[in-house]
């Protein structure tokens, strides 16, 4: 039970890390769209973005690797609790959400690596409100794995 207790703590740790990155690259973006001419501000924005965005990748890749241990660490680990039983459909609805932020942040960043290929951005109210998205499903992956309702 302590392999778990630890296992799910960086599980929270990375996902937090990255629900950062998710929340930030798009109020990067907005403010790339705002500041159309300012050449030193833009490149100053691309360059904190394309740090975030590498950043955000490394936390996904570590919450989804310390996910998969507390799905499956039963068939390793002694004593480790399954999530794999009846009344975990709460768990596949999360995974969708999850699929859908993953999705989120990687549209954020092709519009981040289109503008090095001289792509524009979307308006900065559009942007405005793709920022805004994620707080939603975060609410309901909360909700989810709270109160597993299903």
């Amino acid at each position: 039970m302590n392999a778990y207790i630890w296992v799910k703590s960086f599980h929270v740790l990375f996902v937090v890390s990255w629900m950062a990155a998710v929340f930030y690259l798009p109020r990067i973006l907005v403010n790339l769209a705002e500041t159309a001419g300012q050449v030193p501000v833009q490149e100053r924005l691309r360059l904190m973005g394309r740090r975030l965005y590498r950043f955000g990748h490394i936390m996904l890749g570590l919450a989804f690797v310390a996910g998969v241990v507390l799905w499956l660490g039963y068939r390793v680990i002694p004593g480790f609790p399954t999530m794999v039983a009846m009344g975990t459909g709460w768990l596949h609805a999360k995974l969708a959400l999850v699929v859908l932020l993953v999705v989120h942040y990687t549209v954020g960043g092709r519009w981040l690596k289109g503008l090095e290929r001289g792509r524009g951005l979307p308006s900065a109210r559009a942007l405005r409100l793709y920022n805004e998205l994620p707080v939603l499903a975060l609410l309901l992956i909360v909700w989810l794995v709270l109160a597993k309702p299903f």
